[in-house]
């Protein structure tokens, strides 16, 4: 049946891969107008049958952005707070939920992208989610001092956003043959950076039982003094000096001037707080939407019930790029982080004895975003009592004679079990295509949302990230290391 109630009306879906997909789904009111800005609203009913067939658009954004870098995403204000529903049935199996939630910076990204089709896992009985939320300026600015306390939470709208979409969830999804108490959120670098923060959310609390941060934590967030700091820039950028003339511009006008202002982050005329240049509309601790630090309020137990899958891939900020270094400028690239660049350095020479500069460079950065974060959330959920599991990803690609390596995002169609759809093989590189691993990955995932623990027969036995610090590499190899870079890693200790 290609039919299925919500509470807001009827909708219609398609086939597709031999299960069902429902797409375009507003699971909350068109953000604009007055509620521009503003949290968002209950969506509005529809007589008849909605058609559902079509993916919704995307969230405003800058062109060119995303995995597949397309230049003409269809993006729409008014229509973008939807979401995809794909499932085996609409009928009253109650299957366990996956929702998903899409990287790009908070400033692109839709759940329509192709790498992330739920069709495997909903023929493996899990009832795949995936959302759309407001981006950048739109999503994230503060702008509290510009329109009072009305919009005390604009800082955070992406995330409320996200909280919408899974109140959704929890109210629609038995239609559609989904297990509301059994829902796992997921997501990577942006996403994966969502889901750590709804872990540290007091209004998430029952919404989800399990959590895969993927190329993200819980850490990347901006306080309020530096939100506003940005939100003075974007007005300056797009000429208006009251909440009123923002209301009244156009979305092209509000992604120019958001744009103008990554351009001062990335040339660090304004101070990241969260540390990654070139991302200044980051979720910001407002004391309301977001009431502390999410890594303070998992550590506190506020997350003590949700299991936590998290990891990171060997590689990631190669998709980003580090120009060449020497030994001279490796040893200021260390400054940039370490008191004590020499010690710290020493350390990573240590854990990567045949690297080059450029190849610790690497390592580094990646360690600055992306793992050690990870780490600290995974310490952070095991000190609390959660019970916590962590991967590294380390299938190397072969693309651009393998300078990208296992790099930013690579995972995402492993775990999808999506290596055939657009712009993976240009991400893989030449050769056989690596489907034995992308089984291993996808029954892990399966098994995760399914149980809350991705030991499977594909993994062999996972132990719990503990004492031992057990990691589950995920690559040519598929086994547990123990502590893996330890040396490296211990040199974060007490560094932001």
């Amino acid at each position: 049946m290609t039919q299925a109630n919500t509470r807001s009306g009827e909708v219609r879906g398609r086939e597709k891969n031999g299960v069902l997909l429902f797409a375009g789904i507003p699971y909350a009111a068109p953000p604009v107008g007055e509620r521009r800005f503003r949290p968002p609203e209950a969506p509005d009913r529809w007589s008849g049958v909605r058609d559902a067939t079509r993916f919704g658009p995307a969230a405003p954004q800058p062109p060119g952005d995303g995995l597949v870098g397309n230049p003409n995403v269809r993006w729409d204000e008014a229509g973008c707070l939807t979401l995809n529903v794909t499932t085996p049935a609409c009928d009253d199996a109650r299957r366990p939920v996956l929702v998903w939630i899409h990287g790009g910076g908070f400033r692109s990204g839709q759940g329509a992208i192709p790498w992330y089709d739920g069709s495997s896992f909903a023929r493996d009985g899990v009832v795949v989610v995936s959302i759309n939320y407001r981006l950048g300026a739109l999503g994230f600015a503060q702008l509290e001092a510009i329109g009072g306390s009305d919009y005390g939470t604009s800082g955070s709208l992406g995330i409320q956003d996200q909280l919408a979409a899974l109140r959704w969830v929890r109210d629609n999804i038995a239609f559609f043959g989904g297990d509301p108490a059994r829902v796992t959120i997921a997501g990577e670098s942006a996403g994966g950076m969502s889901v750590g923060i709804l872990l540290g959310v007091a209004g998430a609390g029952g919404l989800f039982r399990g959590a895969i941060p993927q190329s993200g934590a819980a850490q990347h967030v901006s306080d309020k003094a530096a939100g506003a700091v940005v939100a003075e820039h974007f007005a300056r950028a797009l000429g208006a000096g009251s909440i009123t003339e923002m209301l009244a511009a156009s979305p092209e006008r509000i992604l120019a001037a958001q744009t103008e202002v990554e351009k001062l982050s990335r040339e660090r005329v304004i101070a990241d707080a969260a540390g990654i240049g070139g991302m200044p509309f980051m979720p910001v601790i407002d004391g309301a939407a977001i009431p502390r630090a999410p890594l303070d309020a998992v550590r506190a137990g506020d997350a003590r019930g949700v299991n936590v899958l998290v990891g990171t891939n060997a590689d990631e900020m190669t998709l980003f790029g580090v120009p060449e270094v020497d030994d001279a400028k490796l040893s200021r690239f260390a400054g940039r982080y370490f008191a004590d660049a020499e010690r710290a350095l020493a350390a990573y020479r240590a854990d990567h004895p045949a690297a080059s500069p450029r190849e610790l460079a690497l390592a580094m950065s990646t360690d600055h975003v992306f793992r050690i974060p990870a780490v600290r959330l995974a310490e952070a959920h095991q000190a609390s009592g959660g019970r916590t599991w962590k991967y590294l990803f380390t299938w190397k690609s072969r693309a651009f004679g393998g300078r990208l390596g296992a790099t930013h995002a690579l995972e995402i169609p492993f775990a999808f079990n999506t290596l055939d759809r657009p712009g993976v093989d240009a991400m893989l590189g030449p050769g056989e295509r690596p489907d034995a691993l992308a089984r291993v990955m996808h029954a892990a995932w399966t098994a995760f949302v399914k149980t809350g623990d991705p030991a499977c027969g594909a993994t062999g036995a996972w132990p719990c990230y503990g004492g031992e610090r057990s990691v589950m590499e995920l690559g040519d190899r598929v086994g547990v290391l123990r502590d893996p870079a330890a040396k490296s890693r211990a040199v974060w200790d007490g560094v932001r």
